[in-house]
C-alpha cells in the first residue's frame, strides 16, 4: 500500500463530500458502501459533520450474504418487498436526503446464479426505490456516485498482480482519476468543471436537430427533442445546491428522442449488469425502439434488460467522451460502468433525465413523452466510442458541422 495513502483516503473523503455531495448544514445524508470500505466510510461520515451534516445514514451491503440470499431465499421474496422499505423512501427522499454511493463490488459477483432470479429482485428492488429514482433523476436531492477498491474487483481488473497487489493498483487509478493526487484535488476539480462547461455551452449554442454516430461498427443517427440541454460535470439540486453526481466524469450528455432513433450501434466495453457481464452489444433501432439484439456474452441478460418495461427498448441518454479523457488514456478495462463509460462515449437504455428539456422537472411524465423523452423504471449505460468513431450534429436546415473526429473532440 502507499506510503501516502491515508492522505490520499482522507483527500477523497472530503472532495466526495465537499466538491461531490456539497454538504450543506442540516443535511441528512444516505450512505451506500460494501462493509469492506469502513476505513472511507468513517471519514466520509465524518467529513460530512464537520460540514454541518445533521446526520449521516449508512447503508451496508456484504456481496457474500447478499449472494447467499439470491440463491437461498424463495421466489416469493424475490419478488416481494417489505412495506416498511417503500416507506422509507419516501420518508427520506421527502426530507431531501441527500446520497452518496460508493461502488467496489466485483463486476461478476453474481456469476452462477440464474439470472431470472436477479431480474426478479432488481423488478422488486425497482418498485422500492420508485421514490429515490424519482427524486435522483429529477435533481431534486444531491447525490454522487463513486468507485473504492475492492479485492475482487480489483483482481478482475488486473488480473496478472496478487490481489493485494491489485487493489492498491485500483486504488492509485481512483484516486488519479478523481484527480486527488493533485495539491490542491478542490482547485483541480473546479478547473474541470469549467472545461466541461465550455463544452456543453457550445453544444447548447448549436441547436442540433440529430446527431450522426458512425464508425467501422456503428453508423446510427440519433435525433434531438427541440428544447434538449447539454449537461456537463455538475448539476443543482432543488435547494440551489451545486453538485458533482459522477466522480470520476468526463461527459458531456443530453436525451435523445426516442422517436428518431434510426442504425445500428456497437457497444466497445463490456457491460456490468446485476453482478454479471454483457460483452459486443449489438443494437439496431428502427423509429427510436430496439428491433434487434445480440451479444457474444449474456445475451440472456441483454434480453431480459430490453424487456424490462416498454421504454427499456429506446435510449434515454447520450454521452460524448473523447478517447484522449484520462481514464481512456489509462488504457485499462474497469467492468465498471461509471469509470468504463468515462473512457468513451456512451448511451442508455431506459429512462432519460428530466432536466435534459428545458423546464423538464416541472413537467409531468405525459409532458416529457409527448416531447420525446423516454420513459423507463431502467437507465442503463452501455459504452460504444471508439479510436474511429465520428459523431457529426446536423441542424434543421441540414448544415453538417464535426463534433468529435476519431474518438476526440472536434
Amino acid at each position: 500500500m502507499n506510503s501516502n495513502f491515508d492522505e490520499l483516503l482522507q483527500k477523497y473523503a472530503d472532495l466526495l463530500t465537499k466538491v461531490g455531495l456539497n454538504v450543506q448544514p442540516n443535511q441528512t445524508i444516505i450512505l451506500y458502501a460494501n462493509v469492506r470500505q469502513f476505513r472511507l466510510v468513517r471519514l466520509i461520515t465524518h467529513s460530512a459533520y464537520i460540514l454541518g451534516a445533521n446526520e449521516v445514514i449508512v447503508k451496508w451491503r456484504d456481496s457474500i450474504l447478499q449472494k447467499d440470499f439470491l440463491l437461498h431465499t424463495t421466489g416469493d421474496r424475490l419478488s416481494t418487498p417489505y412495506e416498511f422499505e417503500k416507506l422509507a423512501a419516501k420518508e427520506l427522499m421527502a426530507k431531501k436526503a441527500s446520497r452518496l454511493s460508493l461502488l467496489s463490488e466485483s463486476p461478476a459477483e453474481f456469476d452462477g446464479i440464474d439470472s431470472k432470479r436477479i431480474q426478479a429482485y432488481q423488478q422488486m428492488m425497482t418498485k422500492v426505490k420508485v421514490p429515490v429514482t424519482k427524486a435522483t433523476m429529477n435533481n431534486q436531492i444531491s447525490w454522487v456516485v463513486a468507485g473504492a477498491a475492492g479485492p475482487e474487483w480489483a483482481h478482475l481488473v488486473y488480473p496478472n498482480s496478487p490481489v493485494h497487489e491489485a487493489t492498491d493498483q485500483l486504488w492509485h487509478a481512483i484516486f488519479k482519476m478523481a484527480r486527488v493526487i493533485s495539491d490542491d484535488p478542490l482547485s483541480a476539480w473546479q478547473s474541470h468543471i469549467t472545461f466541461l462547461s465550455d463544452r456543453a455551452d457550445w453544444l447548447n449554442q448549436q441547436r442540433f436537430d440529430h446527431l450522426h454516430y458512425y464508425s467501422d461498427k456503428t453508423d446510427i443517427t440519433v435525433g434531438l427533442p427541440q428544447d434538449h440541454i447539454w449537461e456537463a460535470a455538475g448539476a443543482t439540486d432543488s435547494a440551489g445546491n451545486f453538485f458533482i453526481p459522477n466522480i470520476p466524469t468526463e461527459e458531456v450528455f443530453t436525451a435523445p428522442d426516442n422517436q428518431r432513433i434510426n442504425g445500428t450501434v456497437f457497444s466497445t466495453l463490456p457491460l456490468s449488469s446485476n453482478g454479471q457481464l454483457i460483452k459486443n452489444i449489438r443494437l439496431t433501432f428502427k423509429d427510436g425502439k430496439v428491433i434487434n439484439a445480440n451479444a457474444s456474452t449474456g445475451q440472456s441478460l441483454l434480453r431480459q434488460l430490453i424487456d424490462t418495461d416498454a421504454g427499456s427498448r429506446s435510449l434515454g441518454e447520450v454521452a460524448l467522451v473523447p478517447q484522449n479523457s484520462p481514464i481512456a488514456k489509462a488504457q485499462t478495462i474497469f467492468f465498471n460502468t461509471l469509470f468504463d463509460e468515462n473512457a468513451s462515449d456512451h448511451m442508455a437504455l431506459g429512462a432519460a433525465y428530466p432536466f435534459s428539456v428545458k423546464n423538464g422537472t416541472s413537467k409531468s411524465d405525459a409532458e416529457l413523452t409527448q416531447l420525446g423523452l423516454n420513459q423507463s423504471d431502467i437507465h442503463v449505460d452501455f459504452m460504444m466510442g471508439s479510436d474511429d468513431m465520428m459523431i457529426d450534429g446536423i441542424t434543421k436546415d441540414g448544415k453538417q458541422v464535426p463534433i468529435m473526429k476519431n474518438g476526440n473532440w472536434a
